[in-house]
């Protein structure tokens, strides 16, 4: 299946992620949900830095998956390993820039 590379911005950066063309709606609605969350993490004024805002808003989505059933499907853990993926690799380009 071939990929598009799409543009996602969360918390005013830019990230470039690979994505199959059918799922690019899918992609954005994701990263406005997780800016929105991690905006709202944020605000809140009890985490600092972006790393550690992203894990927050990761354990919560993760707490919330975890209590919507007590098993999740093949297709929610293949869903859940592909976002952890993209997550991890946002952190390693986020933290490249803040090293540059």
């Amino acid at each position: 299946m071939s990929q598009n590379t799409v543009v996602v911005r969360i918390m005013d950066k830019e990230f470039q992620v690979a994505c199959p063309p059918d799922q690019e709606p899918g992609l954005h609605q994701a990263a406005a949900r997780l800016d929105k969350q991690m905006r709202e993490i944020r605000s809140s004024g009890k985490v600092i830095g972006l790393e550690r805002i992203a894990i927050m808003v990761a354990l919560n989505t993760t707490y919330e998956l975890l209590n919507g059933s007590n098993e999740p499907s093949k297709a929610e853990q293949d869903s859940i390993k592909r976002v952890n993926e993209k997550l991890e690799d946002a952190l390693h380009k986020l933290r490249q820039l803040e090293i540059n």
